[in-house]
């Protein structure tokens, strides 16, 4: 009995049932996803039995397809455009937020940190109330739909561009950029030429991110679209699911998924091929480092 005990208050021994558990959570969480897959490619229109294999949803039928039904298509298309818009503002604007809040010291520095995260506690469910109020009664010259819905995405999804190029200023920190204002450069370029380099991952991460969470949005997207023309892939989902589905959901929804995981690897092919760039031409602090020695080793320094 003694020995059990020992063998089970470890800390430090062999992980027992870690592998176990998380089979346990990938079976739980990629097993539906799976199924849902599975039946976008049924040849009938039940969603629980199998009968056979067809691209029937995608393309093969003449009214009820993702290709040929409009709402389906057009529900697509809509989520596809906010969160570009999303991902092209966000991004941007994040990052030099980021870089100002990290690096601004002085009076309310702490106070302004703070309430940049404050959209990251606030329920969407608030935020999405507050900015159709907003919209409504206030900006009545912004319309609701495509405009309306980009700046809620915007506003929602900025904080989480903070928070992870943040993390990575602060594991970087300041000592690149003034390693290279040392070496002759302005302030614009340190962050250029030494700063922004480093933080590609975090910038990449962030729009994947942002594109993920755009294309999931719900909640701000139902509460600031002006109709059906402008229904995002979860709204669609959702008013439809309640009627009369058909494998047609599941198939817009794989091609969420798909539309999600392709942008997810061209990032990680970015930062790969942005990181094969900088092992193979070396950092930017180097460089102000080899100009600023040259003439030095060269002999033709100046007095």
């Amino acid at each position: 009995m003694s020995r059990f005990r020992d063998w089970s208050a470890n800390p430090w021994g062999k992980p027992r049932f870690l592998v176990l558990c998380t089979a346990l959570y990938l079976v739980w969480s990629i097993v539906p996803i799976l199924i849902a897959i599975r039946f976008s490619f049924n040849e009938g229109r039940s969603r629980s039995a199998s009968q056979g294999w067809s691209l029937r949803w995608y393309t093969g039928d003449p009214d009820l397809s993702v290709l040929h039904d409009t709402e389906l298509s057009s529900a697509l298309l809509q989520s596809l455009r906010l969160a570009a818009i999303a991902v092209l503002v966000t991004v941007p604007l994040g990052l030099a937020l980021a870089i100002g809040l990290t690096r601004w010291r002085g009076r309310g520095a702490g106070t302004a940190r703070g309430i940049s995260f404050a959209t990251l506690v606030t329920p969407e469910i608030v935020m999405g109330t507050a900015l159709l109020l907003v919209f409504v009664h206030l900006l009545t010259f912004i319309p609701l739909g495509t405009p309306a819905q980009a700046i809620g995405h915007i506003t929602f999804s900025l904080v989480f561009v903070i928070i992870i190029v943040r993390a990575r200023l602060l594991a970087i920190g300041p000592q690149y950029e003034e390693a290279a204002r040392d070496l002759g450069a302005s302030r614009i370029q340190a962050v250029r030429l030494a700063l922004l380099p480093m933080l590609v991952p975090a910038i990449v991460a962030s729009g994947i991110i942002v594109f993920a969470i755009s294309m999931d949005d719900f909640v701000i997207s139902a509460f600031l679209s002006s109709g059906t023309s402008t229904d995002t892939v979860p709204v669609r989902i959702y008013s439809t699911g309640r009627t009369a589905p058909t494998p047609a959901l599941n198939a817009l929804a794989t091609l969420t998924l798909l539309l999600t995981i392709v942008v997810t690897v061209l990032g990680f092919l970015l930062w790969r091929g942005v990181r094969a760039v900088r092992g193979s031409t070396g950092s930017a602090v180097g460089e102000f480092a080899t100009l600023d020695a040259e003439p030095f080793a060269t002999g033709r320094a100046q007095p």
